[in-house]
């Protein structure tokens, strides 16, 4: 069974956040969402995230690595500055990938891959605006619809979410 976590925050790009979401759900898939300070926040284009009021939201001090086999980091400018301050959350990605776990990052999701420093020598994408980012971090920037390297699964926009969330689904069933 796919056990994922959503670590997200306010100002979140809706789209990026909404659709991995419903199709983790869809795959009958267990989903906690992992906002800061355990409260529901409103997306960049105000949509109330997560937006089941029975969805159990989480604040990233009760989450653990090994209570999950994917990790879902959906973009939004914002919303990355807000979060990649957070070492909690850094410590968390950065745990998550050395147990070689599923780690899925849509456009500026990037951002986070960076600040815990797991992207080194790796094929990533993210957001056009990010991709020297991405190079100075050390990371090789492709554009693609879905960027599979090892344990991670990027893409650069939300005009991706199907071909990445395919890529995602399929890694994580593998890797149960």
């Amino acid at each position: 069974m796919i056990k994922a976590i959503i670590i997200s925050g306010k100002l979140v790009q809706d789209h990026e956040f909404i659709y991995p979401f419903y199709r983790l759900l869809e795959e009958n898939a267990i989903v906690d969402v992992c906002l800061l300070g355990g409260q529901p926040v409103e997306g960049i284009l105000g949509t109330k995230i997560p937006p089941n009021k029975e969805q159990t939201i989480k604040n990233i001090d009760e989450c653990l690595a090994e209570n999950y086999n994917l990790l879902v980091i959906p973009g939004g400018a914002k919303a990355m500055e807000y979060l990649r301050q957070e070492k909690k959350i850094l410590d968390f990605i950065f745990d998550f990938n050395n147990h070689d776990k599923i780690i899925a990052s849509i456009c500026h999701g990037a951002q986070l891959l960076i600040s815990a420093k797991i992207i080194k020598g790796r094929k990533i994408s993210g957001y056009y605006s990010i991709k020297d980012d991405i190079i100075n971090a050390g990371a090789i920037y492709v554009d693609e619809p879905a960027v599979v390297d090892k344990n991670i699964i990027t893409t650069a926009h939300y005009k991706h979410l199907g071909p990445w969330m395919k890529k995602v689904i399929a890694l994580a069933k593998a890797n149960q």
